[in-house]
């Protein structure tokens, strides 16, 4: 093994965490990976909640989205919300580690979150109404991106996976039809969801035609 670095650690913690979940991390679990002490990592991470946002902070390093006052907000905003799905999809346990660390803590998440609440400044909404929809957007994005990825259920083989499939779909099909009609008819997409990219797509439509709609309706748009 090379040099033992901050990211080097936090890749292998991402690869653990991506297959087993990351409950699966540890610091005694990434050093047997790693090859080295328990005591080597914690000069780099003196306990797993800062592992964690070490993880969060690399999971969206690299993805900056700037402000910029010479585009219309609603493309730059589409392009964050969709960016940030399409960069945390990489990682299958984004979602999970995103929700256990302290946002304030992760600089990266950070500059994600502050050009957005710009964007909403642009839309003219006022601060509270940015705040929100900040919020709202940066957890959509995070839920998108767990969505299709959240249904590998780590540690399980391809054929177990299918197999739990199988079995909501029956169980969503055994359903009295005359109490949940539309349920029992759709049992099949309800469970198996689409593909990834219509899943994504409408999703960020979704998130981002409520904010147009809602600016236009104000005659802000």
């Amino acid at each position: 093994m090379g040099k033992l670095t901050r990211e080097v650690v936090v890749e292998q913690a991402l690869e653990i965490g991506d297959a087993e979940g990351l409950q699966a991390v540890t610091i005694r679990r990434l050093a047997q990976e790693l090859g080295v002490t328990p005591m080597a990592l914690y000069w780099h991470f003196k306990n797993k909640e800062l592992l964690a946002i070490g993880m969060a902070d690399h999971l969206v390093e690299g993805f900056v989205i700037e402000e910029d006052y010479a585009s219309p907000w609603q493309d730059q905003l589409r392009e964050l919300v969709s960016g940030l799905v399409r960069v945390l999809r990489r990682h299958p346990c984004a979602a999970e580690v995103l929700s256990e660390v302290d946002h304030m803590a992760v600089p990266n998440f950070l500059r994600v979150w502050d050009t957005s609440l710009g964007l909403a400044i642009q839309a003219r909404f006022s601060y509270e109404e940015s705040c929100l929809i900040s919020k709202y957007l940066l957890q959509g994005a995070i839920a998108l991106a767990a969505g299709p990825m959240s249904r590998r259920s780590p540690g399980l083989s391809d054929q177990e996976r299918a197999e739990n499939l199988r079995l909501r779909r029956v169980n969503f099909q055994s359903l009295p039809p005359d109490v949940y009609p539309h349920i029992v008819e759709m049992a099949v997409p309800l469970v198996e969801g689409g593909s990834a990219d219509l899943y994504d797509t409408f999703g960020v439509d979704l998130l981002v035609a409520g904010i147009e709609s809602l600016s236009l309706r104000r005659g802000d748009g």
